[in-house]
């Protein structure tokens, strides 16, 4: 298939730049198992999941990872970190009108003393001045990284509502959208419903906004992201699949971390990077149902999305959200769809 193929025309209107005015308040559309589309409330999903059905979230913390400085000769710097690869090192997307050098020096935030000390690919090995950590420097002086579709600067809102209620794992530079939805009392009344849930961890990079740029699908080359699987995951896995519920993952995240970690047919722990491409008539061995938000035209994302729910089935979906005035991408309203029988 062609990237072309995941095309569609999306109304600017319908970019979601601000969360709805309290959490969960959200609209979700529903794809059922032959192929027919109901419109509902996010609270519905209460009604979607059932006794024994396994929820499966990611529970990775967005980090404040976004930083704005200038170089030694006074030209405008902006750092985006991919990743912390130690104490005092990292790797991020810089922009500036002239690419930095290794050995440049960079002031940051006014306070943070940085050099540049190599590439690696299309990102920046950037070392710290050791007064404090990354992490620390990044707590007290970093921006949250909004998606750039979001054409706002970060507000004081945004701390709290790009993050999920369950987040606890800090590593990522973009949220697990899906479930920005969640409430702490949804989470109660999905576990007094009987609905289990479990974690895995992934920690989404900037790559997930990339463009693609190869056409043909299977030439792109997929970026990496650091991801966990536990043995008490995959047991709950088991657990829910002898008693005949259903895997339902919370975001793409969630389906990318536990088909890696299924590849063999069976779910095993994993941790480390994972740069699985899944696209239409890939066979899934886990996941069995699908929340998630919708994403860009011509994404990676898209590519998942109807390789689990049908192509024909999704971009139907999409066309009919569209006319219905959903709300896209991050900040936008969900869908919930079960596996496609091929």
């Amino acid at each position: 298939m062609r990237k072309s193929d995941f095309y569609f025309d999306l109304p600017k209107e319908r970019i979601a730049q601000s969360p709805p005015e309290n959490r969960g308040e959200s609209r979700l559309l529903v794809l059922t198992e032959n192929s027919a589309i109901r419109d509902c409330d996010f609270s519905h999903l209460l009604d979607l999941v059932q006794p024994n059905d396994l929820l499966v979230l990611n529970d990775t913390r967005v980090i404040p990872a976004r930083l704005f400085g200038h170089k030694e000769s006074g030209g405008k710097v902006e750092l985006l970190v991919e990743r912390v690869t130690g104490n005092y090192q990292l790797l991020a997307h810089v922009r500036a009108s002239k690419a930095p050098k290794p050995g440049a020096r960079l002031m940051l935030e006014e306070t943070i003393e940085a050099t540049v000390t190599g590439r690696s690919g299309a990102l920046f090995e950037v070392q710290f001045a050791p007064s404090r950590t990354v992490t620390e420097w990044l707590e007290l002086a970093g921006r949250m990284p909004l998606p750039p579709y979001i054409e706002r600067e970060a507000a004081d809102l945004d701390s709290e509502r790009y993050q999920t209620v369950y987040a606890r794992h800090k590593g990522a530079v973009a949220a697990p959208t899906a479930g920005l939805h969640f409430t702490e009392s949804m989470m109660k009344r999905l576990q007094e419903n009987g609905v289990k849930s479990g974690f895995v961890t992934l920690h989404v990079g900037a790559g997930t906004f990339q463009p693609m740029r190869a056409e043909r699908i299977e030439e792109h080359v997929m970026h990496s992201e650091w991801c966990e699987v536990s043995e008490p995951l995959c047991e709950q896995v088991r657990e829910a699949q002898a008693a005949g519920g259903r895997v339902v993952a919370v975001g793409t995240t969630a389906v990318r971390s536990l088909e890696t970690a299924s590849k063999s047919g069976e779910i095993m722990p994993f941790s480390g990077e994972t740069d699985i491409f899944i696209t239409p008539g890939y066979s899934f061995n886990c996941v069995d149902a699908l929340l998630t938000n919708f994403h860009l035209p011509e994404s990676t994302l898209m590519m998942l999305v109807t390789a689990f729910g049908g192509y024909e089935p999704v971009m139907a979906a999409y066309q009919h959200a569209i006319e219905q005035h959903y709300r896209f991408f991050s900040y936008g309203d969900a869908m919930f769809l079960q596996r496609h029988q091929q």
